[in-house]
């Protein structure tokens, strides 16, 4: 079994990436830091499955793209693809510059898309798969002070949505994660108790229960906020 996430090295990507290896998947992934990267393959190979470690800034489509290639030439079926990278940068958009809603949309919807439209026919082909969609509660409704990161991210659901309808047929799954206030870095500095956050550790185990449904069963989407934010 093989797993393709992206923005692996931390957050919510390593959590996920753990518990797959933990699981028997071989790992690929993609992050911008060759140094975390060097570090995160030494610990996902503790797992005793095979990992390819990727440098490549999923805000421009070149690397993006070649990504998928390397990923591809190590994988010639894949069963799981996570879309976890992102990015997130407060504001109000009517006063931000431009190049602050470019940013988040290239990397948080652009990079999903190119990456689930090459995946997503291989799965086609296959017939079997499952993709996530890490997505925010800021894609169900707007955040305060996060103008172009609630667009991103209400268009990446919606994404979500239209890949699920087109790959349906063809028995791949397409789920939508919905995560609340999550202890990642996009928090770094914060002085709000760490427990009153949901753990990266909440969305991984979120996503392998959904993995172990039948095959006839499908989560459209799945929200998960912290009990007492």
């Amino acid at each position: 079994m093989k797993a393709i996430i992206t923005g692996v090295t931390k957050g919510i990507g390593k959590a996920i990436a753990i518990a797959l290896a933990k699981k028997g998947y071989d790992i690929i992934g993609c992050a911008r830091n060759s140094e975390e990267l060097r570090g995160f393959e030494t610990e996902i190979r503790s797992y005793g499955v095979n990992v390819l470690a990727i440098k490549a800034d999923c805000s421009k489509k070149e690397e993006v793209i070649a990504f998928i290639d390397k990923a591809i030439e190590f994988a010639e079926k894949i069963d799981v693809l996570v879309n976890n990278v992102g990015v997130f940068y407060p504001g109000s958009l009517l006063e931000e510059e431009d190049d602050v809603f470019e940013m988040q949309q290239q990397t948080n919807v652009n990079a999903t898309y190119y990456i689930a439209k090459y995946v997503g026919k291989m799965m086609r082909e296959q017939g079997f798969g499952h993709i996530f969609n890490i997505c925010s509660v800021a894609s169900k409704m707007p955040v305060e002070n996060a103008g172009s990161y609630s667009v991103t991210k209400a268009a990446m659901l919606s994404l979500n949505h239209v890949l699920r309808r087109e790959l349906a047929a063809y028995k791949v799954k397409v789920t939508a994660i919905i995560p609340g206030a999550t202890y990642t870095a996009s928090w770094g500095g914060t002085t709000l108790d760490k427990a009153k956050f949901v753990q990266p550790e909440d969305v991984a185990a979120a996503l392998i229960t959904v993995l172990n449904l039948s095959d006839g069963a499908n989560v459209d989407e799945l929200t998960i906020t912290p009990s007492n934010f």
